[in-house]
């Protein structure tokens, strides 16, 4: 080469003062001359030169946000509960796209049948399987991370707890406004949703994020079988008196699981 990056371009370029185009050429040069990058390493701070290395391994090092989670930390979120929130299994596409397609076809259903008794059946279980899901070595596959996350174990339940909640009761809405002919029969299975999945919550330090929300949801099934034996009215936990019913259990799980809260602790530790 007959053309070199002059001793003064070389100690700009090394303060980020160099401007175009001369950085542009500077940068190409330096590529291919192994004199240049020796002559820029003698002119360069090493302190300086050290501190844009780190700089750019943490660069490096860190996972990209995707949409959602900027979204969360533009608004306010703290950065670690943004990623667990986003991390939560059940958020991903592939269940998202499994509940989808089961509400559609459970209200093509009701239309054939005539009767919104399947889908008032099944839409209480989603936000209970949400949560099973999200919450436990056995089925979260960044339990690890949420382990040594620093955040309390009722506190990373509650949270994961609302982003199931947030994305199933909001595809359950979506899919209650195509039944609009009826009415508030069709938001039926809120409170039963809400019993049930906070029943499980409940219930999950003593048996375990697997063993709760089946047999609760196991429990419902039966409930609804012998509803469905006992007579050929409505099932009982969708009349007023099964409403009430499922507002009680709503409210009766919601306060054992704050009695048990410091028990999720416990689970965490257990279960690692």
């Amino acid at each position: 080469m007959t053309w070199h990056v002059d001793e003064q371009d070389l100690r700009a370029y090394a303060r980020g003062e160099l401007a175009p185009p001369m950085l542009w050429s500077a940068d190409t040069h330096l590529m291919a001359c192994a004199d240049c990058r020796e002559a820029l390493a003698a002119v360069s701070d090493p302190v300086t030169l050290d501190a844009g290395w780190e700089r750019l391994d943490a660069e490096l090092d860190v996972p990209r946000r995707g949409l959602l989670e900027g979204l969360l930390v533009r608004l306010g979120v703290a950065d670690h509960v943004a990623r667990l929130l986003t991390a939560t299994p059940v958020l991903r596409r592939s269940w998202l796209a499994a509940v989808v397609f089961l509400l559609v076809t459970t209200v093509g259903v009701v239309y054939t049948a005539d009767s919104p008794t399947l889908f008032l059946a099944l839409a209480p279980l989603l936000p209970l399987a949400g949560v099973a899901l999200s919450y436990g070595p056995a089925l979260d596959p960044t339990y690890e991370m949420a382990v040594v996350s620093p955040v309390h174990g009722f506190r990373l339940l509650m949270i994961r707890t609302v982003a199931v909640l947030a994305a199933g009761l909001g595809l359950n809405g979506l899919a209650t406004l195509a039944l609009p002919s009826y009415g508030l029969r069709a938001l039926a299975w809120l409170l039963p949703a809400l019993a049930l999945t906070a029943t499980g919550l409940a219930l999950t330090p003593r048996l375990g994020p697997v063993l709760a929300p089946s047999l609760v949801g196991g429990a419902w099934v039966a409930l609804l079988v012998a509803a469905e034996r006992a007579g050929d009215g409505p099932l009982s936990p969708f009349t007023a008196a099964g409403q009430g019913a499922a507002a009680v259990v709503a409210a009766l799980a919601v306060g054992l699981l704050f009695l048990v809260r410091d028990r999720f602790d416990v689970f965490h530790r257990s279960a690692v």
